[in-house]
């Protein structure tokens, strides 16, 4: 299915897309620093293999299928069913670090929305996804375009890392981002016809990884 969209509103997804976006998603590996640490994670087959997996069984499973809800929540101007898919996610994270690195990249992006003077409404610990929601309600983005927006700047962000852990040169970190975008519009599929009983994953190796990075010996990364 082809991603309609005018030219503005594709400019302002390539805005909220983009690594320069203030909301501090760098400071983030989402376990993937302790992945490196336990040897899991040592060349770009392997981290290929890490993110491949966090795409079609978290990502597609979980935030952009809510990514979705809150969108057309946002678009109708239901404020609990904005909070209460916001606090779907969140319940959704398994692990204290996954959580904050929600509710640390939400508060970020809403209040640079406030200062952008975008409406959105009053909610409780806003999640990222929420506030790219609240974003593309305002600027006419499709839900399509929305969920490969986000998909791509959560995979960008993770190989950015990546590329400092594992660790990965220029050209492997590009060669691993052309094939995983390759996989985005596969998992923008599956979350466009997931119901909502069937929301919801688990990765025990992701939530490992990020429990034992709060203990790690030396971090590049926020935990």
């Amino acid at each position: 299915m082809a991603i309609t969209t005018t030219d503005s509103a594709l400019l302002r997804l390539l805005q909220l897309s983009s690594v320069a976006l203030p909301v501090g998603g760098y400071a983030f590996s989402q376990g993937l620093e302790n992945a490196v640490e336990q040897g899991w994670l040592q060349d770009r087959e392997a981290t290929h293999d890490w993110l491949l997996d966090q795409l079609n069984y978290s990502l597609a499973r979980v935030d952009l299928p809510l990514l979705l809800r809150l969108q057309r929540a946002q678009e109708e101007r239901d404020i609990s069913a904005v909070q209460y898919w916001n606090d779907y996610l969140l319940a959704c994270r398994e692990t204290a670090e996954l959580r904050l690195t929600d509710t640390a990249m939400g508060e970020a992006l809403v209040r640079l929305l406030n200062q952008l003077e975008l409406p959105q409404p009053p909610l409780q610990t806003p999640v990222f996804a929420a506030g790219f929601a609240i974003a593309c309600d305002a600027w006419s983005i499709s839900p399509r375009a929305a969920c490969h927006g986000y998909a791509w700047a959560w995979l960008e962000n993770q190989v950015a890392a990546a590329t400092k852990l594992v660790p990965l040169g220029q050209s492997a970190a590009q060669i691993l981002l052309g094939q995983l975008s390759e996989q985005l519009p596969a998992a923008v599929d599956a979350a466009m016809v997931l119901e909502d009983r069937d929301i919801g994953a688990s990765l025990p190796g992701l939530a490992l990884a990020s429990v034992w990075h709060e203990t790690q010996y030396s971090r590049l990364f926020r935990s």
